[in-house]
């Protein structure tokens, strides 16, 4: 696998570190986001921008019901900031999430922030629960070009966008993103533990809602 010997060289990852990514299967999810860079961006920018998308993003580390919410999405990338960042390559620093963005005396909400110190620009990376709706990347566009307006340096090149989904229609993709002349890509998401799991032990998990509204019990109570 030329490609993982090379990012593990390029990385430095550990012996574990790359188990974990050939579990995974990196070497055939790298690069594989749906985009329009090469039409968008400059050479050798666009195919480093390619190479850092993931379809599908691999998410094993969260434990997601088939329902989740984009809230419980976000927040658990947030608990585990340090394992998305692994995910999504080396090179990302974190900003933040939920960045407020005033437009016109109305406030919006970037899901997630980061800066690519290599291909020197900021990153938004929006969150969907579902599959992917054309309207998104209208959405995703007005983010990059607020970004752009009040938070990119003159320094800095244009604001990349990555829209994660939960499914998507390739052909859909393909046409909403034809004629857009912002660095956008989309792809996959996918929490292949919980996948894996039983149907029937699946269904029986408590959510994040749930757990917290279940009072504690201690043992001894319970052996009595």
């Amino acid at each position: 696998m030329p490609l993982l010997h090379a990012r593990t060289l390029a990385n430095g990852w550990s012996g574990n570190v790359l188990v974990l990514q050939i579990e995974s299967g990196l070497h055939e999810r790298a690069g594989r986001a749906i985009t329009y860079f090469e039409l968008t961006l400059p050479a050798p920018q666009s195919d480093l921008a390619q190479q850092m998308t993931r379809d599908p993003c691999c998410f094993d580390f969260l434990t997601l019901a088939d329902d989740a919410r984009v809230r419980e999405l976000a927040r658990g990338l947030i608990e585990h900031v340090r394992d998305f960042l692994l995910e999504l390559g080396v090179g990302l620093a974190f900003v933040g999430s939920q960045v407020p963005i005033s437009v016109a005396d109305r406030d919006f909400y970037v899901d997630l922030l980061f800066y690519h110190l290599s291909l020197r620009c900021y990153v938004v990376i929006e969150l969907k629960a579902g599959e992917f709706k054309p309207e998104y990347t209208g959405t995703l566009n007005f983010y990059l070009s607020a970004v752009d307006g009040q938070l990119r340096h003159s320094d800095d090149q244009p604001t990349i966008g990555i829209l994660l989904c939960k499914g998507r229609e390739d052909l859909l993709v393909e046409y909403a993103l034809r004629d857009m002349t912002k660095p956008i890509g989309v792809a996959n998401w996918e929490s292949r533990l919980v996948q894996s799991l039983p149907v029937e032990l699946a269904g029986r998990l408590l959510t994040v809602e749930q757990l917290e509204a279940e009072p504690f019990r201690d043992h001894d109570d319970e052996a009595e």
